[in-house]
């Protein structure tokens, strides 16, 4: 397994991390827990959480479970901000709410701190320096390590890097955002952001929700219990006759190498120097090995520009 620098100067991680979101959810204990070995098997040190995974708590609790005296091995990484109850009262990026999902967060993981914290999503009702001070003071604590960023403009990252360097603050290392062979918005504004500034990107939905699989069929409804069935709104964003067309011209051009479109999506991610690990989750352990095994294949420069002309 490779492994990349989280940013400028975050830990090292591998090249493949694991995505927790279906642990406490759609999947128990037991299944977790295969999962998660095969992961540590197969080398990946990056485990991804969120505060609101397994409903509300649950991904957490798994993971504090499993992983035990396992925990010193990885970089962990977890999120916060998204509503963790039904009123909508615990969330956002207020100093208060940030020391109170953290300590929520280090009880459910079993652990004296977390590696990468990472605010879920932009909070407009609260200034970023008072989010990033609250960051600070729980990093000087030796609560939390680095910190990141999820699903921020490129304006929303600009505003943090700059605020963090003139006030003296701890800044982002690196962003998570969605981002594949077929959804490339980011490339137009925000990784130039990140590349300016040196952070790494952690991506998820890198195989757009099962449609870089061939889980799903033109014409035919998304099957039931698929991430698009249970997401209408995303699956109409996604399900387009652009899409579609893409999608066809990737996977003959992986068959015509002797590949799958699943380790076309997953190399042609490898094969971005910005991005720092791949963030895939699973819900068996063969799910693991085939993400880990797909990396494996090193596109070649004809090959990158070949795949720009399909899907731009």
């Amino acid at each position: 397994m490779d492994h990349r620098k989280l940013g400028r100067c975050g830990p090292d991680v591998s090249l493949v991390g694991l995505g927790a979101n279906n642990f406490g959810g759609r999947i128990g204990l037991a299944e977790s827990r295969r999962v998660v070995e095969k992961a540590l098997e197969l080398g990946v040190t990056l485990i991804d959480t969120a505060d609101i995974y397994g409903n509300k708590g649950g991904s957490e609790e798994v993971l504090g479970q499993i992983l035990g005296p396992r925990r010193r091995s990885i970089v962990l990484a977890t999120k916060f901000g998204l509503p963790m109850d039904a009123a909508g009262t615990q969330r956002g990026a207020a100093r208060g709410y940030i020391m109170q999902a953290a300590e929520a967060s280090l009880r459910r993981l079993k652990t004296d701190w977390i590696d990468l914290y990472q605010v879920h999503r932009p909070d407009p009702g609260t200034p970023i320096e008072e989010t990033l001070r609250a960051l600070d003071d729980l990093k000087r604590a030796g609560k939390i390590r680095f910190i990141g960023c999820s699903n921020f403009s490129a304006s929303e990252i600009e505003a943090a890097q700059h605020t963090a360097e003139e006030k003296n603050l701890t800044s982002f290392v690196c962003c998570q955002d969605r981002y594949n062979l077929i959804e490339r918005e980011l490339e137009r504004d925000r990784l130039p952001v990140m590349r300016k500034h040196e952070l790494g990107l952690l991506p998820y939905f890198p195989l757009a929700s099962g449609l870089l699989t061939g889980k799903y069929r033109q014409g035919e409804p998304p099957p039931t219990g698929s991430r698009l069935q249970a997401h209408a709104r995303y699956a109409d964003s996604l399900l387009t006759q652009r899409n579609w067309r893409a999608v066809t011209a990737l996977t003959a051009f992986a068959a015509a190498r002797g590949h799958t479109l699943l380790e076309l999506a997953m190399s042609w991610l490898a094969a971005q120097p910005c991005i720092s690990s791949i963030i895939a989750g699973a819900t068996r352990p063969e799910q693991v090995e085939q993400n880990v095994a797909a990396v494996d294949w090193r596109l070649s420069p004809a090959d990158l520009a070949e795949i720009d002309r399909i899907a731009p």
